[in-house]
């Protein structure tokens, strides 16, 4: 007798842009674009760049855009433009991704981490208070997977030492707080990784700011510290957002709401599904905040056992992130013990796919895959249970 032939496994892709780019007719917007950056004859700081940054800086309801090589930059950049160097310090999260560190690093400065909420992915603002010290010169909030942090908490410790706070928007392309862009503040350093809501199709970054001197101190550092050409007034870099990926950026800019709305339909049918699962707890959106999911972050502590389950049911995901920075090889030893919120997250968190190219096909394939896997782990966690109360 003849096995009956098993379903072929459907596979989802964390994210896939091939499959984003075939969207609303983008990629043939995508190939046009780059024809005519090709075509121009000029390939930096040309009319591509000028017309995105005007256009992402209204996007972001702010006056000022300035486009650098990379998000990493953006921030870097905008540290030494408020004069952030050696023996200073820059106030960062515990839980976030190594480039905001870095960018303190790349300074001279000394990153000083703060834990995040216990229910939740943002950084704490009641525990920035006693990280400040006299060396103090920057707060650096981070918007994580797309969520804003609480600006108005952050921004009250920040005016009370005259200290400037400035966002590491780089997940949070749209996203909104209290009804304002992340953007229109003071100043927010955006990534455009191609993975990023807003991606380019290579590395990219930006500053959005309202303050017109510190948008001119940064155009000169991205550019060699040059304001005229052949003068070099300081000392800067090369981190210069080129003609084509600016081009590319115009392209997706204005699919960029409809896309985030489409991530966040994604996102409300996971929590629907997760809510009552056992072992599993999705992510937790304030009543102030618009978020733009730009990742969809649950935690278990089961995250290994869920993770393969989901892989055999052709679910693929990821982990943002598996090591705390205090705890990588770049950082080890300088925070010793101090961030055990930090830690515990970085050993629940499992990254769902997530993107507007998926279909309700794909949503639905991983949340029966998740309601699968939750289901056979308490199964499993119940027979261990009841075979060690028989020893």
């Amino acid at each position: 007798m003849t096995a009956p032939a098993l379903a072929p496994v459907r596979r989802v892709a964390f994210h896939d842009l091939r499959d984003l780019h075939s969207l609303d007719g983008v990629q043939g917007e995508l190939e046009a674009a780059v024809l005519r950056v090709t075509r121009s004859g000029r390939y930096l700081l040309g009319p591509e760049l000028a017309a995105f940054e005007a256009e992402f800086a209204r996007y972001c309801e702010n006056e000022h855009c300035v486009g650098v090589g990379s998000g990493l930059d953006a921030l870097e950049l905008t540290l030494r433009a408020l004069g952030v160097g050696a023996g200073d310090e820059v106030i960062v999260p515990g839980h976030t991704f190594v480039a905001t560190w870095l960018a303190v690093s790349a300074t001279g400065a000394r990153p000083v981490p703060v834990e995040p909420e216990a229910d939740s992915y943002l950084i704490d603002p009641a525990r920035i208070e006693a990280a400040l010290t006299p060396r103090t010169r920057a707060i650096m909030p981070v918007h994580p997977y797309g969520h804003p942090v609480d600006l108005d908490a952050v921004e009250a410790v920040a005016a009370a030492r005259g200290i400037p706070v400035v966002e590491d928007a780089a997940q949070a392309h749209g996203a909104r707080y209290r009804g304002r862009r992340i953007g229109s503040g003071y100043a927010a350093a955006f990534s455009f990784y191609p993975g990023k809501n807003l991606g380019a199709l290579g590395d990219g970054g930006a500053v959005v700011t309202r303050d017109a001197r510190l948008a001119e101190r940064i155009r000169s550092l991205r550019n060699y510290g040059s304001r005229v050409k052949y003068r070099h007034d300081e000392r800067g870099t090369n981190s210069r957002l080129d003609e084509l990926q600016a081009a590319v950026l115009r392209v997706k800019l204005p699919y960029l709401d409809a896309w985030n709305a489409r991530r966040g339909r994604i996102a409300a049918r996971y929590s629907a599904a997760l809510a009552g699962l056992p072992g599993v707890a999705g992510p937790r959106v304030r009543g102030w905040a618009q978020p733009v999911w730009h990742q969809y972050v649950l935690r278990t502590a089961h995250r290994e056992r869920l993770a393969a389950a989901l892989a055999a049911a052709g679910v693929q995901t990821l982990v943002h992130y598996p090591v705390p920075v205090h705890r990588s090889p770049a950082y080890a030893g300088e925070h010793p013990g101090a961030l055990p919120l930090s830690e515990r997250l970085a050993a629940q968190v499992l990254s769902l796919p997530m993107g507007p190219q998926l279909t309700e096909q794909d949503v639905e394939s991983v949340v029966a895959a998740v309601k699968d896997a939750a289901r056979t782990s308490q199964e499993t966690s119940r027979e261990t249970s009841q075979e060690s109360s028989h020893e």
